[in-house]
């Protein structure tokens, strides 16, 4: 189904960190929603400049092919909204 188990994995994160961006107050506790993003905002703060590049060059694969606008418009937006860009080469 995937071409690397490192796409399988970015395609889980993502599907992961979407859903949290999505929830309601009513479905996760904000605070908690915050603590994750910003948890993920660090861990890919430190993937080293050939990582980073491979990871927002797969986000614009997988964004050209996804048929959901909104999902579409969030992995376009995931390298500079999780600090990917800050250093990237």
């Amino acid at each position: 189904m995937y071409p690397s188990l490192t796409h399988a994995l970015a395609e889980a994160l993502v599907d992961v960190l979407w859903f949290i961006e999505s929830c309601e107050d009513e479905q996760m506790d904000p605070d908690d929603a915050v603590k994750v993003l910003e948890g993920t905002g660090h861990l890919v703060s430190r993937l080293s400049s050939a990582q980073r590049s491979e990871f927002i060059d797969l986000l614009g694969t997988m964004a050209e092919g996804e048929p959901d606008p909104g999902r579409r418009e969030f992995l376009e937006g995931f390298p500079e909204g999780f600090g990917l860009l800050d250093d990237a080469v």
